[in-house]
């Protein structure tokens, strides 16, 4: 048996103020570093063992990562980053505050922008202080590549030959492997796996810090899939991620 956990990152300090943050560097809050550590409990407590971890550029992602590694004692064990693992792009919303955008455009328009298939935020200007042109980090990746915003579509085009490249196939050397990344990274892998239609996948609430857990047989094939911890807080930390985009 082989195993991918997913893991969205902890509580960020945008996500405690309810803003669109895709592409913008913010960092953990404290109730988001503590998430990360319960998450690594959970998983040493249930016997996983990393030796391959993925991530993302992004900061809340990447300390995510190591939180959980440490306490598990796994901070020796390989890491890759990429860009590809990034959140979705969320354009001219990144930094505004969803229930305020949602009084303004109304509920169902910020549904559309968060979560529908094709339909993409206003795109930023390539010279907009939020673009990933004027940021160094993707200096090494190729201009075409970059998003001035995405919808998830464009959000699983980018990760998919990743995930069929990379990550899937580091399974033929590692038992079990970590991903921790975003909300609308995670939603993209996950619809390819369990082939989720385009219109339900609008409807997928991943909760911040609860492992996921994918287990394949040895030719690569989905078996079963489960969240790690109590399905009742699951759930209801599900609703909450669901709520964000309505208005107060």
């Amino acid at each position: 048996m082989k195993r991918i956990v997913l893991i969205r990152h902890g509580q960020s300090l945008w996500n405690m103020e309810n803003r669109f943050t895709g592409w913008t560097d913010v960092d953990l809050s404290p109730l988001g570093v503590e998430e990360a550590k319960k998450a690594g409990e959970l998983m040493k407590k249930e016997g996983f063992f990393f030796t391959q971890a993925f991530t993302s550029y992004l900061k809340r992602a990447v300390k995510t990562l190591n939180q959980v590694l440490d306490v598990m004692d796994l901070d020796w064990i390989p890491v890759e980053k990429t860009w590809r693992l990034n959140e979705k792009h969320y354009g001219m919303l990144q930094g505004l505050n969803k229930a305020e955008t949602a009084e303004k455009y109304g509920d169902e328009q910020v549904l559309i922008w968060r979560r529908s298939y094709d339909v993409p935020p206003t795109p930023l200007e390539k010279n907009d202080p939020r673009s990933p042109f004027m940021d160094p980090r993707y200096k090494g990746v190729d201009e075409k590549d970059l998003p001035l915003t995405e919808a998830l579509k464009d959000t699983v085009e980018r990760i998919l030959p990743y995930w069929e490249e990379t990550i899937l196939p580091s399974l033929k050397e590692h038992d079990e492997v970590l991903v921790a990344a975003h909300g609308n990274s995670l939603r993209g892998i996950i619809k390819v796996l369990k082939n989720i239609s385009d219109e339900d996948i609008i409807n997928l609430n991943l909760p911040t810090a609860v492992p996921y857990v994918f287990e394949f047989d040895d030719n690569f094939n989905l078996v079963k899939d489960y969240f790690l911890g109590d399905p009742e807080e699951i759930k209801k930390l599900m609703e909450a991620v669901a709520n964000q985009g309505k208005k107060k």
